[in-house]
């Protein structure tokens, strides 16, 4: 056991444009389990996950929805939050980098690092890809799009600010031979040696024409480009360069940052290459996970083959996904979600090996021995199989968790649980019950079940949170039993059993899979008409504006007889009073592109002046001038409305796009 020991795990901080989803907790479920593991082991863990809020597709996203970035973020923050509170997810810092301790450290990191010649001004010519927030050259994109998600890129050309990334290759080369563990798996190393001496280019580190940021603090029309601000973040949140905490020197450097295999590099490139130039100390290890893939693919919202883990807990239970995550995809390679694959999990694994063991066990201790068994030893070559399991189960899990091969960890403890199921059809309890002279042979055996119950749910804990002390109480025992340093077989020497509900009640598969396959053409036809509509705006978004033809030959004056030759243009009005001479009347001042004319119209009752002025709206310009009001006004037009259905008066405004003059057909 270790005493007055550290670990520091982070997960990727999440960009929040969208709810998450299964994928995203992959990975937090993992850090969970490893957090939760060596809190078990004694550490004192600091588990950090949080949100990655600035860039351009957050402000893009934002605009789209008619509301601002921050107001934008916290509406799906809030989403993150409850998602993680659902998985059961213990993490003990959430770091959002709109907080205002972040952007102060990183104000402090940008500007020491731009102070030092770390960081100089520049020129970007280059391309840019948006749901990335990547800059890349031309040698670097694959068939002309992004080389990370094969989205189209688009040409970016701004004064920006650089980081001397170039000048920490050999360090960085350096670092990865002398420390094989720092990227894992192994075969990610490669990668990043290979990106590395193709000629490491210096980074980007600012924009101008992005203002959803982090300003730069000695010069505020650039904002810190998006990966600059989103790495300081497992530093900011210890304190580093702000007040709020002050957990740097207890935790720092980083046990474990755990991200997504396409964001490694700048995990293992540009962030220790920062770390570098402040001269502070690398993380140890940075774990390049794979992707959950669905249907072959990544998920993706677009594609609609997105897996929404709030609907999957409400319908199998929190720790049953858990469990699925955990033990189904292969740690560090990518992993393949289907409906099948989830559902005969939890009816092998959870339902048929743990569920019914626990209620087979329980069940034969109180037929047999009114639900009290005691220690009692056993003598055959069977019961030291299994004893020595259980006694050899703790090691094989802490390594398997130190290597982070968390599928086998759960491997282990579940070939336990399913030699113990073997060893019941062995012992065959329910033929020994038949002789009294048998009796202390066949609470050994219940004996023996028990135990290795215990020690699995001990070590289970720190993957199903929720099913483990529920294994306890069924064993009588309360949540205290959970104790890592009594895995030892015969810790425990008496047990008074309580039965209680089916851990995992088994699932129909037949009817299970054609309710979620229903489930996912639905998401599939939501997602084709989403993209149809998406598809169908962009390309009227993209299709090239006329150039202005504002034709100012009028036609003759008319009066309201010949009213249907009207000549219909855009105004923008530029003053607006109300009069004393008339309740009714509203005296404007527009501008029809020529030249500025008084009107005079009886919308008074429906809008005032500060409604008016400054907005575009239509006009019959070649109305002949009016006397009115006893000949102390002209009126020389007319503005054109609609009543409404409620007596009301409506105008249609033009947007800030319209040109002053654009003929109205």
């Amino acid at each position: 056991m270790s005493e007055h020991k550290t670990f520091y795990i982070t997960t990727p901080i999440y960009y929040p444009s969208d709810k998450l989803h299964i994928g995203h907790s992959y990975t937090t479920v993992a850090c969970d389990a490893l957090a939760r593991f060596k809190r078990m082991q004694g550490y004192d863990v600091m588990f950090l996950t949080g949100t990655d809020e600035h860039g351009q597709k957050i402000q893009d996203k934002a605009a789209d929805a008619g509301v601002t970035p921050k107001e934008y973020v916290d509406k799906i923050v809030a989403t993150v939050k409850d998602l993680w509170k659902l998985l059961d997810v213990s993490y003990d810092r959430f770091i959002r980098t709109t907080d205002d301790y972040h952007m102060e450290s990183c104000q402090k990191i940008f500007t020491k690092l731009y102070e030092q010649g770390d960081i100089y001004k520049g020129e970007y010519i280059g391309h840019y890809c948006k749901p990335c927030e990547s800059f890349w050259t031309d040698s670097q994109l694959v068939d002309g799009k992004c080389p990370d998600c094969g989205r189209e890129v688009y040409d970016a050309h701004e004064e920006a600010y650089f980081f001397k990334t170039s000048k920490y290759a050999d360090r960085l080369l350096k670092l990865y031979e002398e420390n094989p563990q720092f990227i894992q798996p192994e075969s990610r190393k490669n990668e990043m040696i290979a990106f590395i001496k193709q000629g490491l280019q210096d980074t980007c580190v600012s924009r101008t024409s992005v203002k959803w940021g982090i300003p730069v603090p000695f010069d505020p029309k650039h904002t810190m480009y998006v990966w600059v601000d989103a790495l300081s973040n497992y530093i900011s949140a210890l304190g580093y360069g702000n007040e709020t905490y002050h957990d740097y020197d207890k935790f720092w450097p980083a046990d474990l940052h755990m991200v997504g295999k396409e964001i490694l590099r700048f995990h293992t490139i540009l962030w220790p290459a920062m770390l570098m130039a402040l001269d502070l100390p690398l993380p140890k290890r940075v774990f390049g996970h794979g992707w959950l893939l669905m249907n072959g693919g990544k998920m993706s919202k677009s594609v609609g083959n997105v897996v929404d883990p709030v609907i999957l807990c409400d319908r199998y239970g929190v720790d049953a996904i858990r469990y699925f995550l955990l033990r189904e995809i292969p740690f560090g390679n990518d992993g393949m979600f289907t409906n099948e694959a989830l559902i005969n999990r939890i009816n092998s694994d959870l339902a048929n090996d743990l569920g019914n063991l626990l209620s087979r066990t329980v069940a034969m201790c109180e037929k047999y021995f009114g639900g009290t068994v005691h220690n009692v030893a056993g003598t055959e070559t069977i019961d030291a199989e299994l004893e020595t399991m259980v006694n050899e189960l703790t090691a094989k899990v802490t390594a398997d968790m130190d290597d982070l091969t968390i599928p086998q960890a759960l491997m282990e403890i579940f070939a336990v649980i399913q030699r113990a199921n073997k060893y019941i059809d062995e012992t065959a309890p329910w033929a020994l019950a038949k002789d009294e002279a048998n009796k202390q042979c066949l609470e050994s055996v219940l004996y023996h079940l028990c135990e290795a119950l215990r020690v699995c749910g001990i070590l289970l804990n720190a993957y199903l949170p929720t099913t483990a002390p529920k294994m306890m109480e069924q064993l009588g025992l309360d949540a205290s039993a959970l104790d890592l340093t009594k895995t030892t077989y015969g810790a425990q020497q008496t047990y008074t059993v309580h039965k209680g509900e089916a851990l995992f009640p088994r699932i129909d598969v037949a009817k299970e899979i054609a309710h979620l396959k229903e489930e996912d053409e639905k998401r599939k036809a939501a997602a084709a008409a989403a993209n149809k509509a998406k598809e169908e705006a962009e390309k009227k978004a993209a299709t090239p504006a006329e150039e202005s033809t504002v034709d100012f030959t009028h036609e003759e004056e008319i009066d309201f007889d010949t009213f249907c030759k009207v000549e219909l243009r855009v105004a923008e009005v530029r003053a607006c009073e109300n009069l004393k001479e008339s309740k009714k009347l509203l005296h404007l001042t527009v501008f029809d592109g020529e030249r500025e004319r008084c009107i005079l119209s009886g919308i008074a009752k429906w809008f005032k002046p500060e409604d008016l002025i400054g907005k575009k709206l239509g006009i019959v310009c070649n109305l002949a001038p009016r006397p009115m009001l006893k000949g102390k006004y002209v009126s020389e037009g007319m503005i054109f409305a609609a009543d409404t259905a409620d007596g009301g008066c409506s105008i249609a405004f033009y947007g800030d796009d319209t040109p002053v003059g654009s003929r109205i057909h």
